[in-house]
């Protein structure tokens, strides 16, 4: 008898999906998409079938394709199918069959999804993928998340099986005397999963019977120790996450009270695509590399004078600017610089993105650009000159950052405003100045 209670019981304890729903059911023809699809129908759920052709098996998955054809026609649901040439797609992006296989399969069930109005993508995975998808992940290196398993909701995509184990899904095709298709593949160990199945499971089921009971509470314990961890990480980031703009600030007395730390800093940093290696990394730099900087695909972390500093990272930046006697405006990265020519010798005060010079000075083009190794100038108030690099340092500028200050560079190559911060004391307005040419910035990224 086919546990209809048992399967609504299921979808109604996890809030899969209601009978007000319309659900896109992934059916392969192997025995357990077969079976939910009658479970489906046995319960009087609103579905459709998709089925993925993926030009791998020949006739045999021909075959395949049709039989799902006839088992939707059979019950009267919608039929939506699709031929992929697998193998070109997996060579196009570089992955594996597998991966690509599954790439398309999801992609697809989403597009069909939308346009066919369907509210959930119904997959017939059961307690043992659970287990072969555990055992995979610890194979391979996890966290936390790797350990709580298939989950019965992921957004649209539901698994109303994870009820049953395989053992059960083929008593009940047995005594149903349900027909199926078998993909030959599924017997072949050259695919991890395979093995694991097939070779790994067999011997862990001699040690424990109960293999699949025990993995269930496990999966409960582990899926309860997920949720505390990321409420207590919630909690952190509230704390110790300080936003600067499009900066996230981190103080690193706080790290040294975190227990235990390394998990937790990791939780921390996941979101910027820090790894688990940059955080070891990084706990060994604290305290005795500042200036160090480590990178994730779209963020840079810099440890700074008390503080991490993650910033995302940006497109290439223009490495100079030209400016020309005539020119108003121009651009350069973030900042616009507005040029104003005065005959009265006014100072600028008060606003240090703006500055006023002795226009008398200025040998054109101007070239707006970062700052470079070697650079020096004479700070406004000094009559010795100072290596750029040291003015940031006194100035308490992050590493990071340096670069993104905007420097007024003369045609005869000196430094006539560090943008922002000081302007040089050779070009100063002074008694004997009759013009002066005002430089402002403006910059759009604040």
């Amino acid at each position: 008898m086919l546990p209809v209670k048992r399967f609504v019981n299921f979808i109604e304890q996890n809030s899969l999906f209601t009978p007000a729903n319309k659900i896109l059911a992934a059916v392969s023809g192997g025995m357990d998409s077969v079976l939910m699809a009658y479970l489906l129908k046995a319960a009087g759920f609103n579905f459709g079938i998709a089925h993925c052709n993926f030009m791998l098996r020949g006739p045999e998955a021909d075959a395949d394709q049709e039989f799902t054809r006839q088992l939707a026609q059979q019950f009267g649901v919608s039929f939506h199918t699709i031929n992929f040439d697998t193998p070109k797609y997996a060579a196009d992006n570089k992955i594996s069959i597998q991966m690509a296989a599954r790439d398309m399969r999801y992609q697809w069930f989403d597009e069909i999804s939308q346009s066919a109005g369907y509210d959930a993508i119904s997959l017939a995975h059961h307690q043992n993928d659970t287990i072969e998808t555990i055992l995979l992940n610890l194979t391979r290196g996890t966290g936390i998340a790797g350990l709580h398993g298939i989950l019965p909701k992921n957004g649209r995509l539901v698994r109303p099986l994870l009820f049953l184990t395989r053992h059960e899904i083929q008593a009940i095709i047995t005594a149903e005397g349900l027909s199926y298709v078998e993909d030959a593949s599924n017997a072949s160990v050259k695919y991890a999963r395979n093995k694991i199945r097939h070779q790994v499971i067999p011997l862990l089921k001699e040690l424990n019977p109960n293999l699949e009971a025990t993995f269930e509470n496990n999966l409960r314990n582990f899926r309860d120790l997920e949720v505390l961890l990321n409420g207590k990480v919630d909690v952190l980031k509230d704390q110790l996450l300080i936003a600067d703009g499009n900066e996230v600030h981190i103080a690193i007395d706080e790290i040294s009270k975190l227990s235990p730390k390394r998990l937790l800093l990791f939780k921390l940093l996941q979101p910027y695509g820090f790894t688990e290696t940059v955080v070891d990394d990084l706990l060994t730099a604290l305290g005795k590399h500042a200036g160090r900087i480590f990178e994730s695909a779209g963020f840079t972390l810099l440890v700074d004078r008390g503080k991490l500093i993650i910033s995302p990272k940006t497109n290439k930046k223009d490495t100079e600017t030209s400016i020309g006697q005539n020119d108003t405006e121009v651009v350069y990265n973030s900042y616009k610089l507005n040029l104003l020519h005065d005959d009265s010798p006014l100072i600028v005060k008060d606003n240090p993105l703006a500055v006023s010079v002795d226009a008398a000075l200025l040998q054109y083009p101007l070239t707006l650009r970062a700052w470079q190794q070697g650079d020096v100038f004479y700070p406004l108030g000094m009559k010795t000159k100072q290596k750029l690099s040291d003015f940031f340092i006194h100035q308490k500028i992050p590493l990071h950052k340096k670069s993104t200050v905007p420097v007024l560079v003369n045609g005869n190559g000196d430094i006539i405003w560090v943008g922002g911060y000081r302007p040089d004391e050779r070009y100063k307005v002074s008694n004997n100045t009759k013009k002066v040419t005002i430089f402002e910035l403006y910059n759009y990224e604040r």
